[in-house]
């Protein structure tokens, strides 16, 4: 059965009601306050075993209390509230020692869990509070899709644990990558940003590892390669599907070993750098087809975070579209408004280019129309445009799934020459049309597997056994 004394502030009178009861269901004692002031006087006096505190209160800010908490009580968990929920939030409840952010509103089964765990962990766990961040915001939007990223990248600024983002392009994978650096410990280190599709094969060991003078025809003199540059920093591997299995080798013997040589050299270099990875593909496809080295990929996939297209977070594009009409003007762009319709538009529209179109999109329209507010017309006239409605150059698609299947196949087979591809090829085929046929659909039902089950017409816990075999990320929002 659990036990403690739960100290809550918050000056939301209907909130407070709401933790009371649900912390006294679950066993605790609850102590509430609606101000800053008495709660530091509780803890103060050494009483609580867990604090919950909302952000914003009447006579003090709970970012302001935080540190004097740390300072007296290190051992005491705190965990922040907020309905700002933006990623300084999240980021600076991390930094301040808090020890876990809930953005609002909250599931209660997830807090009391929340409060379980922290109770029950050994009281060494707390992890020293850092600097206080920048107050530029790196991320924008409230959704939950794009809170519960804030979670995760807040966990991990203090680690140098190698990550893995995954998105479509346009959803602002190398913007994560720099949070991850900015606000981490190695944010006095270098930020190198490498892309692998944008290198030729046959140089991205020697731009990786650099080279001897020498080493090759046309090396003049020594180079230093992106790891040396990235030392004691952060190394971004953009594009990593598109990385040769020569240079796939290498990579993995230096995460392997901590170090490697230049093109040419002999003499081993330690590497003291976090390894930051993203791609737009899906790289278990890949290892099927055998072309992306599995060892590999579980290296790297210490901790996946999948960004969602902004299809699946429309809620956040007014909060995008003001961020992006603010960034226009502070580079000497007029200031522009929108009417409530035209962002209406906005949210109805696909999105095939994600967040990088959007910014586009309002870059245009600040820098080519006098009006000072933008119309739902013009947004019309936007979005009517060809280069609006297409995702790229690349050929029609085929008129049929049968088709399009049909064609893959055939390139998949191309692709072995004379040769043909590992056996297990049916299942392996089977399992790649699982995957975006079911992540497809809960991204139509927002996550709901329940009506996701009755569109595929599939008994819901057969649906379940699919998410959990596929490893499907399930990712809810609201409409």
């Amino acid at each position: 059965m659990p036990s403690g004394t739960i100290l809550v502030a918050d000056d939301d009178a209907a909130i407070r009601t709401v933790l009371n009861q649900a912390l006294s269901r679950a066993g605790y004692t609850v102590r509430l306050t609606s101000n800053a002031t008495t709660l530091w006087r509780w803890v103060s006096s050494g009483e609580g075993d867990l604090v919950i505190s909302d952000v914003v209160m009447p006579d003090e800010n709970a970012f302001d209390v935080l540190p004097r908490i740390r300072k007296l009580r290190p051992d005491l968990p705190v965990v922040v509230m907020s309905a700002q929920n933006t990623f300084m939030t999240a980021i600076k409840a991390s930094e301040q020692g808090a020890y876990e952010y809930l953005p609002k509103p909250f599931d209660l089964k997830e807090l009391t869990g929340i409060v379980g765990r922290a109770l029950a962990e050994p009281k060494s766990r707390r992890v020293p509070a850092s600097e206080e961040g920048q107050d530029n915001i790196p991320l924008v939007g409230r959704s939950p899709a794009m809170q519960e990223i804030y979670r995760v990248l807040a966990r991990l600024m203090q680690t140098d644990l190698t990550v893995m983002i995954n998105g479509e392009s346009g959803t602002g994978k190398e913007l994560v990558a720099r949070a991850l650096h900015d606000y981490g410990k190695r944010r006095n280190g270098p930020f190198v940003a490498v892309n692998m599709a944008a290198i030729p094969k046959d140089l991205i060991e020697s731009e990786l590892f650099g080279h001897e003078k020498g080493a090759f025809t046309g090396a003049q003199a020594r180079s230093s390669g992106r790891f040396e540059q990235a030392d004691g920093g952060t190394l971004f591997l953009d594009e990593i599907g598109d990385m040769p299995m020569e240079a796939q080798t290498r990579l993995l013997r230096v995460l392997q070993q901590g170090e490697y040589t230049t093109v040419g050299g002999r003499t081993p270099i330690q590497t003291d750098v976090r390894i930051i990875a993203a791609t737009n593909k899906d790289l278990q496809h890949l290892i099927g087809q055998g072309l992306f080295r599995e060892d590999l990929f579980f290296r790297l996939n210490v901790v996946p975070i999948r960004l969602p297209p902004l299809r699946e977070r429309t809620e956040d594009i007014p909060d995008l579209v003001r961020h992006f009409f603010a960034m226009a003007e502070k580079e000497g762009l007029p200031a522009k408004q929108i009417e409530l319709n035209a962002l209406e538009k906005l949210r109805r529209y696909r999105w095939p280019g994600n967040v990088r179109e959007l910014e586009n999109l309002v870059r245009r329209l600040a820098a080519l129309y006098p009006q000072d507010v933008i119309t739902s017309s013009l947004i019309d006239l936007e979005l009517s445009q060809p280069s609006m409605t297409t995702v790229s150059d690349e050929p029609a698609a085929d008129k049929d799934l049968s088709s399009a299947v049909e064609r893959f196949m055939g390139e998949y087979f191309g692709s072995f020459g004379e040769d043909l591809p590992p056996p297990g090829l049916y299942h392996r085929i089977l399992r790649e049309v699982e995957y975006p046929l079911i992540s497809a659909t809960l991204a139509a039902t927002r996550g709901n597997q329940i009506k996701a089950a009755e569109l595929l017409g599939v008994n819901r816990n057969t649906l379940r056994k699919k998410i959990r075999d596929l490893d499907v990320q399930v990712i809810r929002t609201s409409r």
